[in-house]
């Protein structure tokens, strides 16, 4: 499969570079907020027109604040020219109702010396008279392309210059794998973006020391020993008493999202802060979507022993209804342990994709019958007849018998456990549906009971008529 090229979007703070991003991928994925600095990250998406496809890349804004400081905004500027250096096509976009200012033209010059295609969009030109961006001429990239991505002017007009000499795409080939998705979860601050970059091998998301600063789902493609990942980070959800702000509540909305995205999960708690409900809120969520789950117990190195065995307690205490979780005790800052989260992320992905035959099922669940025979409901014995897979992701097994609406809730967890022992389910929910066998004659009426007075009648009358015979 031919690489697809990548076009960074790059620009200043609040220019629509998010906004034009949802254009060019037909999507949601970044949030969109007129609040300047919303996009911290790179954060990758698909782009398709015309049997082409490309990834682009939206970058938090590069902006006069870039002044070595240590802020925020060098962090988000520094992701920005790295996406610039991956790149292959470079999008300048500018805000033509601001017009030109100092910092559009800092980065016209750097752009200058990287030698690489520059497409020059002058944007949020709904209500603005093109004579306006003649001033933008001056950047030095030629006639910028008018574009109000929000309503989505001129989208296709930049579309058909971006991908005029881009190949065309070739047919899949069958034997390249889907890339297994990796979401990063947990409450601000417990070590997400520190996990994702250890994960990665690179400083690829924004660290920094505050909680929150992770506000989007940032979508990281990479390859590791010859397998293909997409690496999930997300923003940390706090209780819902807390979610005050406009972006917090769309970050938690996107956080969910990416929970139903991927296949495995990965939970980050903090162990000086311990367990705490709202760490059983995120694993809920997972639970609910059907994920695959990896707990990971993050700062384990601060901990003192006491503060070690506490946890321990906590963990076997509160954890004790997904028993088939792998729980790791990591150290994300210093590497410890995250290494062996990749085999029980493997595990885990393999479980709730497992694929099994109806034979092999339905003759465990006669096994499991045998042993432990249901109850009997009414006077009769509740009957269960065969099974089959019913879907992965999480695996749905589907149980087809006689009154199983009657099949107590007991008995369920009882084949629930059969199956997950059975076929080593670690990592993975597994969902148990019964379906009540239906009569094929119920609500029919029986020709020969409707009609069983008229025969009655008919053969007296022949009785009848048979004996009058004789007395002749």
């Amino acid at each position: 499969m031919s690489i697809k090229p990548v076009v960074a979007l790059i620009g200043r703070p609040n220019v629509g570079k998010s906004t034009l991003f949802n254009q060019l991928t037909k999507s949601r994925q970044a949030l969109v907020a007129d609040l300047a600095g919303l996009t911290r990250d790179r954060q990758y998406g698909d782009a398709h027109f015309e049997n082409k496809s490309f990834i682009v890349v939206d970058t938090g804004g590069i902006g006069e604040m870039d002044d070595g400081s240590g802020n925020i905004d060098d962090y988000m500027a520094t992701q920005s020219y790295t996406a610039i250096h991956e790149a292959d096509i470079v999008v300048f976009v500018v805000d033509a109702r601001a017009g030109l200012i100092g910092a559009d033209s800092e980065i016209a010059h750097f752009l200058h010396t990287l030698g690489k295609p520059v497409f020059l969009v002058a944007n949020k030109m709904d209500g603005v008279h093109e004579a306006a961006y003649a001033e933008f001429f001056a950047l030095g990239f030629g006639e910028p392309y008018a574009t109000a991505a929000s309503h989505g002017r001129g989208v296709t007009n930049l579309l058909e210059s971006l991908t005029a000499d881009m190949p065309e795409d070739m047919p899949e080939d069958e034997l390249d794998g889907k890339a297994l998705k990796l979401a990063i979860i947990g409450r601000p601050n417990v070590g997400k973006s520190t996990l994702v970059n250890r994960l990665l091998g690179e400083d690829r998301v924004v660290v920094f020391d505050m909680p929150g600063t992770t506000r989007d789902s940032i979508y990281i493609p990479f390859e590791r020993e010859g397998r293909s990942y997409i690496l999930i980070d997300t923003a940390g959800v706090r209780r819902r008493g807390r979610i005050d702000e406009k972006v917090e509540k769309f970050s938690v909305v996107k956080t969910l999202q990416a929970i139903k995205d991927a296949n495995v999960v990965v939970v980050v708690i903090d162990a000086k802060e311990g367990i705490v409900d709202q760490d059983l809120h995120m694993l809920g969520y997972a639970l609910d979507a059907g994920r695959a789950i990896v707990v990971a117990i993050n700062k384990w190195d601060g901990l003192s022993q006491d503060q070690k065995d506490s946890v321990k307690i906590e963990i076997d205490r509160r954890f004790n209804f997904v028993p088939w979780v792998k729980i790791h005790l990591i150290s994300a800052l210093y590497g410890n342990g995250v290494g062996k989260l990749y085999p029980s992320i493997h595990k885990a992905y393999e479980a709730s994709m497992f694929k099994v035959s109806t034979n092999q099922l339905t003759r465990i669940l006669e096994d499991a019958v045998a042993s432990h025979p249901p109850p009997m409901v009414g006077g009769r014995r509740i009957k269960l007849r065969y099974a089959h897979l019913g879907g992965h992701n999480p695996p749905v097994i589907v149980i087809h018998g006689n009154q199983t609406s009657s099949l107590p809730k007991s008995y369920q967890r009882y084949l629930e456990n059969v199956f997950r022992n059975v076929y080593k389910l670690e990592g993975t929910p597994l969902q148990v549906e019964f379906k009540q066998n239906t009569n094929p004659y119920e609500g029919k009426k029986n020709p020969v009971v409707k009609n069983k007075a008229k025969l009655m009648r008919e053969k007296k009358r022949i009785q009848r008529f048979k004996r009058a015979e004789k007395k002749r």
